[in-house]
């Protein structure tokens, strides 16, 4: 395949994804590329799950407003409602394919594509628009848009921008900065009222959040952020036990109520804290005979909320390599059941159906990353 900047039709782009994807279920690479050190993938792979993104990040139709219309004025085209991340179907999924961009070219500063991918993050993420972005955060009945789902993926971008080493990257956090403090300041502000956390495996789950946003708050050391992450995620969820994950999935899942809980707390407890709750909260899951987990089936991925399903076998790979590196790699068969779940839906990301290909290439990505975290 040319490693020029993909130009030619959706269909063309997603069979090659479709034989990427296939290639990413064995263990040695068939080809000429070399997996990179702390990434898992090569450059063509790189190269071939960076399409989804750079297809959709200035593609503003369909698109699923989720703001508020307070009168006729705030019925605009999704480009000047948000000129930063009108692509994509959705404001959060705008965002995290800008994110899936950021970290494939910082792993692979070579990659074909990445002269057009550094075009379309300047053209998206300038001063202006991301000043309009923020400023609806604040609109008439927009004070809590996108809580917390978008939030936490802004902030996950902007910890992505914050440690490139990279002029570009540097110039972009320092667009994005004011959007990103902006959203911890709500995120506290929310944290401080909210009496009892949301378990759903949907977008507002309440554990989902609070890992990404400790992310960022750790590695920019906002201390009243991490303290106050730190200090709900122990309320809301030390005393929790015997989690039914057998009762996974519901049918729209996307996340793992019972696994995600325990990605966050891999983050906030030490070592020797996390295996003592762990044992409480998920019995069994140190014994390979006893914790069985089987992927998600997904029965129809032209269906918008059925193809969840497909993103939470993404999303339990990715829970279930921090669990694995939390507890020093000690327990091999919860690496192997993140394996399993990442190639059950590895395949099927690119299926001919916009439902799913504009969000999925992300958490395959983060999903792929996250056994080197």
């Amino acid at each position: 395949m040319s490693h020029k900047p993909v130009r030619a039709s959706w269909n063309f782009i997603r069979e090659a994804i479709i034989t990427l994807l296939m290639a990413l279920l064995v263990t040695q690479c068939s080809g000429p590329d070399v997996p990179s050190i702390g990434t898992g993938l090569t450059m063509r792979q790189a190269s071939e799950l960076s399409q989804p993104a750079l297809h959709c990040i200035q593609q503003p139709y369909p698109y699923k407003p989720g703001h508020v219309l307070t009168s006729d004025k705030d019925v605009l085209p999704p480009r000047e409602q948000h000129p930063a991340f009108y692509g994509c179907f959705d404001w959060h999924s705008s965002v995290h394919g800008h994110w899936t961009l950021v970290k494939l070219l910082k792993s692979f500063p070579e990659l074909p594509e990445g002269e057009e991918i550094r075009q379309k993050l300047s053209q998206n993420l300038t001063t202006g628009n991301l000043k309009k972005e923020t400023a609806f955060f604040y609109s008439e009945g927009n004070k809590t848009f996108e809580r917390t789902y978008g939030w936490a993926w802004l902030l996950k971008l902007a910890l992505e921008m914050a440690s490139w080493d990279d002029p570009l990257g540097k110039e972009l956090y320092q667009n994005l900065k004011p959007l990103a403090d902006s959203l911890v300041r709500k995120y506290i502000g929310f944290l401080e009222i909210l009496p009892y956390p949301i378990r759903v495996g949907e977008h507002t789950n309440t554990a989902f959040g609070l890992a990404l946003a400790w992310d960022y708050a750790h590695f920019t050391n906002h201390n009243q952020l991490t303290g106050m992450i730190e200090q709900r995620s122990r309320y809301f969820y030390f005393g929790d036990s015997g989690c039914p994950v057998d009762w996974e999935p519901s049918g729209f899942d996307f996340i793992s109520p019972c696994l995600m809980e325990a990605d966050l707390m891999s983050r906030i407890l030490d070592e020797r804290e996390f295996r003592t709750w762990l044992k409480k909260f998920l019995p069994g899951i140190m014994e390979p005979d006893q914790f069985k987990l089987s992927p998600a089936r997904v029965t129809d991925r032209s269906d918008p909320k059925i193809v969840h399903l497909d993103g939470l076998n993404l999303s339990r790979a990715w829970n279930l390599f921090h669990i694995s590196s939390k507890l020093k790699g000690q327990y091999p068969h919860l690496t192997d059941l993140a394996w399993l779940h990442l190639n059950a839906s590895m395949p099927h990301i690119a299926s001919g159906h916009y439902e799913g290909e504009h969000w999925l290439a992300s958490f395959a990505v983060y999903a792929q990353f996250s056994q080197f975290d």
